[in-house]
């Protein structure tokens, strides 16, 4: 029995027509580039502006506050001490009261400076790691990318909400060999999630400073809210990124942010983008009220991105980075609500 074979038949005849051959190749017929063209259009940008943290004072102004928290503690301890005396001369179980009272003060401000001193190092940390997986992108180091990895696992290893992207990245990061997709990888399965949810907080902050400036009748009171929600944003997308900065830490991170916004520019509201949030035509129809709640609205949404870029362990590389436009139609809902 003959094996079956597949032969050409001609439609309209029913007729099996005769197999062509096959016909040669030469490879020496075939033109090569000197230079193969990249296909891809990503063009990677990475922050070398705020990958090192920026000095918030000098030395002069950092001995000054020492010098001045140094004759504060003193009297404070002088008055005390003066204080126990006292007691002690008027009621000696009062002068044990207030003992125990200074004891338990000292305790708790020692906790504090621990608290204080750790998270500017969690602060360090992230600030450091970013600088690395900039370095690691630039110079593809395999055992550098695997150790900003494991640093990630690390940080995030009691974070409930990212265990399956934990165990994802152990089991994905077996299989890689490039130092580079190492800190993409990282980025796709740890940063993503928390990039969402920053990204929801700067909404909702927003909105409501968008809101409050819409219907506030005092402009001191427009001012108070957006300073209060930006500092509080900023505390909050750093916490979500695992800083959990404390007061002088969060001093620290406002700094930061600031200049941050200084680097890359204040924000310039055209009348093409408030057209683009209500509507065309609608901009020449807007209150001064609404103006203002949109001006304060995308600040507010500037001071969440700078925070993001700020914190953010590891730069934008793999996962886009969120832009002032993707936040528009949130402002644009709430500011129709109010008309």
């Amino acid at each position: 029995m003959k094996p079956p074979f597949a032969r050409p038949v001609n439609t309209a005849t029913g007729e099996i027509e005769p197999t062509r051959k096959p016909r040669a190749f030469s490879p020496e017929a075939v033109a090569v580039p000197d230079e193969i063209e990249v296909l891809s259009d990503d063009t990677v940008t990475l922050d070398a502006e705020v990958a090192e943290p920026p000095r918030l004072m000098r030395w002069p102004g950092r001995i000054a506050w020492m010098a001045g928290g140094l004759l504060v503690s003193l009297a404070l301890g002088l008055a005390a001490k003066r204080l126990v005396s006292e007691l002690f001369a008027a009621q000696p179980w009062l002068g044990w009261v207030a003992v125990a009272l200074v004891v338990v003060l000292v305790m708790a401000l020692i906790a504090i400076v621990i608290r204080e001193v750790a998270s500017l190092m969690r602060l360090k940390a992230l600030d450091r790691l970013r600088a690395e997986a900039v370095r690691v992108i630039e110079t593809d180091d395999v055992r550098k990318g695997r150790a900003i990895a494991t640093e990630l696992l690390g940080i995030y290893a009691r974070r409930a909400d990212l265990a399956r992207a934990r165990d994802e990245l152990e089991a994905n990061g077996r299989q890689v060999f490039d130092g580079a997709e190492h800190v993409r990888l990282s980025e796709r399965l740890l940063m993503a999630p928390l990039d969402a949810r920053a990204r929801a907080l700067t909404a909702a902050s927003a909105r409501r400073v968008a809101l409050v400036t819409t219907v506030s009748p005092r402009a001191l009171v427009d001012i108070a809210f957006v300073v209060f929600e930006s500092v509080g944003l900023g505390g909050d997308i750093a916490r979500l990124y695992g800083a959990r900065p404390g007061v002088i830490g969060t001093w620290r991170l406002v700094g930061a942010i600031l200049a941050h916004l200084a680097v890359t520019g204040g924000l310039v509201l055209t009348d093409g983008v408030v057209e683009q949030l209500l509507g065309q035509g609608l901009a020449a129809k807007l209150s001064a009220r609404l103006g203002e709640g949109v001006v304060n609205g995308l600040m507010t949404v500037r001071v969440g991105i700078a925070a993001m870029r700020v914190v953010r362990p590891l730069p934008f590389v793999a996962v886009r980075q969120p832009m002032v436009k993707d936040f528009i139609p949130e402002l644009g809902n709430v500011l129709g609500e109010t008309r």
